[in-house]
């Protein structure tokens, strides 16, 4: 069964709004650092030539955002309180939102900003696609060809509210996405919201969240390897981040 991963890296060389620091420990460090613990925590002692080298073990340590690569946001992320109770955060959801059919959604002939339930509709019909409940929707808005430089995060297109209305209403509880954000970039809401000052415009796809229980996949990649818009299952079991509102995944389409 081919496999294509739907992932973007978690990459310090990237440029990011909330830098990531990542620390490597080489291999000779490994070797001083476990005879440093070994002598002040077991009283034990052993020279670094012991060691193939004078190498022991790398290690990583990274400072990041739980929002930085492929991750997906738990209703926790979109408020404290939600009509319909607590919300949750990513370590409590059930797996079962995680994997099922997949559908991508083909976005990319629309400007930047945010579109609705009509170009969904629209998507939908050419697919021949009748959305089901647990669908995972994927839109592939081709935000990825920006990865890493600043204008990922200001060149895409999102969801309105409509748009993630009419998904939730089918049944769909995880919604994708490869760009930054589900919602417009940052400027077109602002711009918006000076023009109309209606304060909707601002964040619809996340508040939504407040009202109505699902998740994000914000900041995936290689949707554009997908052969068709259907026919493939969807895998982003997230990683379980104790009482936090997102975790990172590797998302993987099955074909």
């Amino acid at each position: 069964m081919p496999l294509i991963d739907l992932s973007s890296p978690i990459d310090a060389e990237f440029w990011e709004p909330d830098p990531i620091k990542h620390e490597v420990l080489s291999h000779a460090d490994g070797a001083r650092h476990v005879i440093s613990e070994m002598r002040a925590h077991f009283d034990l002692d052993l020279p670094v030539d012991v060691f193939p080298d004078g190498e022991f073990l790398s290690n990583d340590f990274l400072y990041l955002s739980a929002h930085t690569g492929t991750h997906i946001d738990a209703p926790l992320h979109y408020g404290s309180k939600a009509s319909y109770g607590r919300p949750r955060s990513i370590d409590e959801l059930p797996l079962e939102w995680f994997h099922g059919q997949g559908v991508r959604l083909d976005l990319r002939a629309w400007p930047i900003g945010a579109v609705g339930a009509d170009a969904l509709r629209e998507q939908l019909a050419l697919v021949r696609h009748k959305l089901s409940p647990g669908d995972i929707v994927l839109l592939h808005t081709g935000a990825e060809r920006l990865l890493g430089s600043p204008r990922y995060f200001t060149d895409f297109v999102g969801l309105d509210r409509s748009g993630v209305d009419l998904l939730l209403d089918a049944g769909v509880r995880v919604i994708g996405t490869d760009a930054f954000s589900l919602d417009a970039p940052f400027p077109d809401m602002i711009n918006r919201y000076h023009e109309t000052g209606r304060p909707e415009v601002l964040w619809p796809a996340h508040f939504a969240g407040r009202e109505r229980e699902y998740c994000q996949i914000e900041r995936l990649g290689n949707l554009g390897a997908l052969p068709s818009p259907t026919g493939f299952t969807v895998t982003c079991f997230p990683v379980k981040v104790a009482r936090s509102g997102a975790g990172w995944c590797r998302a993987v389409a099955f074909i």
